[in-house]
């Protein structure tokens, strides 16, 4: 496998020959290496954050001898990079193999990363299992960084909050980034303090549909056929220049269901509704089974359906280091102007 590997590392560092040198030129230090699903090796993914090569398997583990092919292919072009190798073909796509002291720590030392002059925290392992920025959503914090300057911005499903404090860097005049999780929110104020940021990014702890049904001024009751809901913070009726919608494929709490490939609208409606009036909102789906041109009828049936129609829409599409063979990557992000 080590032998078979090795060409196929060096045609996709040979098909980044252009877009690398772009990438620096604009304080970026994180991209994709290397993307098997499309160059050859399925379930196989090569990322550089900064100092860090993050080697990942996803479909099954990679054996000690194409692991050490891995390193050795890079360690004379990028030698200032500390390797680690994420076994991620269990369940849930859960980190597998364990690691000896001494890269355990390197592993979860935190790190600084940067893309077109932003700083994020990244760690190669940490409590969670996804890295904390998400790379083929560069081409989409790109267009939030263009869009957002005098504008306020909503972000849902923030994670670790990169849209915002992108959105915040290049000059949104107000920036509030939701999430249910603390330890999401805190690596995006650690983001926030890592930057020199004209505006102080708001941070919500709450529920999305919770947040957004607020926001919206539908209002989200304490109360719900009888049952008393979660606690959730109190939220004034608010619309914003733009909203990011980033949801997962499937979550479920009392307050709702996130099912992106059955029922988009459930969590597309709510958001839709917390876009000022010729406002823009920016979503995402990133299930492979989902077409393109189903979940956008889907899309625009919906936005009809609550009243408000859009404008104009334009596909978002992965930079070069997420090469799609058939032109119709799994990351699917819309902007609508409504």
């Amino acid at each position: 496998m080590s032998e078979a590997l090795l060409p196929l590392l060096a045609a996709a560092l040979d098909a980044r020959a252009e877009l690398l040198p772009r990438l620096h030129a604009e304080q970026t230090d994180c991209y994709r290496l290397f993307h098997g699903s499309v160059e050859g090796h399925p379930g196989l993914t090569i990322d550089r954050y900064g100092d860090l090569l993050l080697v990942q398997c996803f479909h099954s583990p990679l054996p000690p001898e194409a692991l050490a092919a891995v390193q050795s292919f890079y360690v004379g072009l990028l030698p200032e990079l500390t390797l680690v190798y994420n076994d991620r073909s269990h369940a849930n796509s859960r980190i597998g193999n364990p690691l000896p002291p001494d890269q355990l720590e390197a592993a979860m030392m935190p790190r600084e990363v940067h893309e077109m002059g932003v700083t994020y925290r990244i760690a190669g392992r940490h409590a969670g299992q996804d890295p904390w920025l998400f790379l083929d959503l560069r081409a989409a914090r790109r267009r939030v960084m263009q869009e957002a300057p005098g504008k306020s911005l909503l972000n849902l499903f923030a994670y670790t909050c990169g849209v915002g404090i992108a959105a915040a860097k290049a000059g949104a005049r107000f920036v509030v980034n939701v999430d249910f999780a603390d330890s999401s929110l805190a690596v995006g104020k650690e983001n926030a303090r890592l930057n020199d940021l004209p505006v102080r990014p708001r941070f919500v702890k709450c529920d999305a549909f919770a947040a957004m049904r607020q926001y919206a001024g539908i209002g989200q009751p304490e109360r719900v056929r009888g049952k008393r809901m979660p606690p959730f913070p109190k939220l004034d009726a608010q619309t914003f220049d733009l909203v990011f919608l980033d949801p997962p494929r499937h979550a479920k709490s009392p307050f709702g269901v996130v099912d992106l490939i059955n029922d988009y609208a459930s969590v597309f409606k709510p958001a839709l509704l917390c876009v000022a009036e010729g406002g823009t909102l920016i979503c995402t789906n990133n299930v492979a089974d989902v077409q393109r041109d189903a979940w956008l009828d889907g899309l625009q049936r919906s936005a009809a359906k609550a009243g408000r129609p859009i404008r104009d829409m334009e596909w978002i599409m992965p930079e070069a280091d997420f090469p799609s063979a058939d032109g119709q990557p799994p990351l699917k992000t819309a902007l609508l102007r409504v």
